[in-house]
């Protein structure tokens, strides 16, 4: 008996190749007349083993026609992120949900399936492709691909790649990678990367890459990178990088690199580095105020933590 695994592909509107020198079959028996038995892009055809692989190298025009292609195991060359073969058979044809679809029943132990919308319930393991959304249940695990879409219920852990959207429950743990967008909920932990924005729920953890912007609530420790800006709740911990901007709440901790702005609640504490500038709100027994120092000027030195004494001017944290 022979062993054949399936390959997922796609086609432009009229059925031809990516370079349009080849017109596919819309079923039956395939071949390739150029090809070439070598492990070098082209001389054969060409898809997605299991539907895993290089999804930018599928059409995803409105238009595109998927397909599902039945191969014998022994003739898939593999070339690093996709395969080639002599032949095959034309199993399905259709949009990109029903030949994911397809490929996730003939191979359920595929991971990470291209373009893929996958479901879990509570207790659940779901796991989506490139540009695919992934979703799963209280207590599940859902990861999903560049570009895609992630979410996981409560106490969850949502995981999407490149531009993807990660949000996870309470208590969950949610990571984005850069660009993305990473939200968890109460006492989670939300990590986003490069550009992204990371928010993670009162009590939680929130980090966000260069230039992010990193969000977390009360009692919440935030990070945010090189020029970001990072907020943290009442009582929690806030840092980010040079030139940025942190904010931290009543008796919290706030820091900031070079250039950067870090701004405290009442009976907090504010670090700057060199030109950098601090300030601490305060309440004079009339109103709010909000007093601000210099990095450089009235002895305010850079990478020292300062505090209001009951006069309202700052002095060492440490002493």
């Amino acid at each position: 008996m022979t062993d054949y695994v399936h390959v997922l592909r796609t086609c432009a509107a009229d059925m031809t190749s990516r370079n349009g020198s080849f017109r596919w079959p819309e079923a039956g028996l395939v071949e390739a007349p150029d090809w070439r038995d070598d492990g070098k892009c082209g001389g054969g055809l060409h898809g997605l083993l299991r539907g895993e692989g290089n999804g930018t190298l599928l059409n995803w025009d409105t238009t595109a026609r998927w397909m599902v292609v039945r191969v014998r195991a022994a003739d898939v060359r593999d070339l690093d992120g996709k395969v080639k073969f002599p032949r095959g058979e034309v199993v399905h044809v259709g949009d990109r949900h029903s030949a994911t679809a397809m490929i996730v029943s003939l191979h359920p132990e595929a991971r990470a399936i291209v373009g893929y919308t996958s479901t879990s319930g509570g207790g659940g393991t779901s796991t989506s492709g490139y540009r695919g959304a992934s979703a799963s249940g209280d207590y599940g695990t859902s990861t999903s691909g560049d570009g895609g879409t992630a979410t996981a219920g409560y106490r969850g852990t949502a995981t999407v790649g490149y531009e993807g959207t990660s949000t996870a429950g309470d208590y969950g743990t949610s990571t984005s990678g850069d660009y993305g967008t990473s939200t968890s909920g109460y006492g989670g932990t939300a990590t986003s990367g490069g550009y992204g924005t990371s928010t993670s729920g009162e009590g939680g953890t929130s980090t966000s890459g260069y230039r992010g912007t990193s969000t977390s609530g009360d009692r919440g420790t935030s990070t945010s990178g090189y020029r970001g800006t990072s907020t943290s709740g009442d009582r929690g911990t806030s840092t980010s990088g040079e030139g940025g901007t942190s904010t931290s709440g009543e008796g919290g901790t706030s820091t900031s690199g070079d250039y950067g702005t870090s701004t405290s609640g009442e009976g907090g504490t504010s670090t700057s580095g060199d030109y950098g500038t601090i300030a601490i709100w305060r309440y004079d027994g009339r109103r709010r105020r909000l007093v601000v120092g210099y990095v450089g000027e009235n002895n305010i030195k850079p990478y020292v933590a300062y505090k209001l004494n009951d006069a309202g001017e700052f002095v060492e944290a440490s002493k």
